[in-house]
């Protein structure tokens, strides 16, 4: 059997590795570069995808600096990374929708196609889901993958920077289709990094107003009134969140939010969004927390607020490449890094000080 392939000699494939200990580092990985040079690695229904641009996301940082997210734990050397977009190297000869040198945004999970989640159309939920860096499964921070092509979007003249955002977009896709955020919403939204910004891109796309959005640190609240300057920042102060929610309804003119997207998982956030949030509103959580935590119960009862959750997303990726193809959500002002493979270590360590005011840290490969 043949397959298509531009490889040759190419330079020795390495991944972004951390371990229980919190170690990070960089190392050989696979596939090898001469498996991808002969094709011997690709299995039915894959393709290899040189790696171009990949962004940090918190929940990388977080196995290397916690080792979990609740129940998935990094158990030994595990290669990170879940936001990345590439070249198609390679083609098994089972795939006729994609060819060598298309450009493309690698979908993150693999799923089983088989248990009820999948089969309803909530494939996010997979009882069986590979979910690219979650463990045990390695993640895309290498130089070269076998993906399945059917997860692999073609992004046509998009940056590889830009198709390396579309994981995050997909995100707030999620949270918007399923908050149910309309014209003329007031909307708040809790945490200016990475995906309170992109999901304040799109509730302004949306239409919603008036939005607030909070944070802590006033350089990540300057970030977001330069994206979408008409919105309203408020800097949560160390008051309870009973009292800080009397600042975002100050905020938005008197007017309670409708619709509060929750973007940090941390505990007085939620409890604050909660506390601003109207009779019969919502708080929509996509911030991710501990395993448990406290919430004014009373107050989610005595107002009808429903509280609803995220775990990642589902048919988001072709309307993201719309959206980011045709201008109406550009996230590009998000990156405020950029570093090369070689440098991966010192990129995390950037992501992860709130000093250096990072949003979005990219790795760029040209190799």
């Amino acid at each position: 059997m043949s397959f298509t392939s531009s490889a040759s000699s190419l330079t020795m494939n390495v991944g972004v590795y951390t371990d229980p200990s919190h170690n990070l580092w960089i190392a050989e990985t696979e596939p090898k570069a001469e498996a991808v040079e002969k094709g011997t690695s690709l299995q039915p229904g894959e393709v290899t995808v040189g790696i171009r641009s990949s962004g940090i996301c918190g929940s990388d940082v977080h196995f290397w600096h916690a080792g979990c997210i609740g129940p998935m734990i990094v158990e030994g050397n595990h290669v990170l990374g879940h936001e990345s977009a590439g070249i198609v190297l390679a083609v098994h000869p089972t795939v006729s929708h994609l060819k060598v040198g298309d450009r493309v945004a690698v979908e993150p999970g693999i799923i089983c196609n088989a248990c009820e989640p999948c089969l309803t159309g909530r494939y996010n939920g997979c009882e069986k889901m590979q979910f690219m860096s979650t463990p045990p499964y390695p993640g895309l921070l290498r130089r070269y993958v076998n993906h399945p092509a059917i997860w692999c979007h073609k992004i046509g003249n998009m940056t590889y920077e830009e198709g390396s955002l579309l994981e995050p977009l997909s995100v707030s896709l999620a949270a918007m289709e399923r908050s149910g955020v309309r014209l003329g919403d007031p909307v708040l939204i809790c945490g200016a990094g990475p995906i309170g910004l992109t999901s304040l891109l799109c509730c302004r796309a949306a239409g919603a107003e008036p939005i607030v959005i909070t944070d802590i640190d006033e350089g990540r609240l300057k970030i977001a009134k330069e994206l979408v300057p008409s919105i309203r920042t408020v800097q949560i102060k160390r008051k309870s969140p009973e009292e800080n929610s009397k600042d975002i309804v100050a905020a938005m003119n008197n007017i309670e939010p409708s619709i509060a997207i929750e973007c940090t998982g941390v505990e007085s956030s939620v409890a604050t969004a909660i506390w601003a949030s109207k009779f019969g509103g919502k708080v929509f959580v996509i911030g991710v927390g501990r395993n448990e935590c406290q919430i004014p119960f009373m107050r989610l009862s005595t107002r009808e607020v429903d509280l609803q959750f995220q775990y990642r997303y589902a048919h988001t990726w072709p309307r993201a490449i719309r959206l980011m193809q045709s201008g109406i959500i550009d996230m590009k002002k998000m990156v405020t890094h950029r570093f090369k493979l070689e440098e991966a270590v010192q990129a995390f360590e950037t992501a992860a000080d709130v000093k250096t005011g990072a949003i979005k840290v990219l790795i760029i490969n040209e190799d």
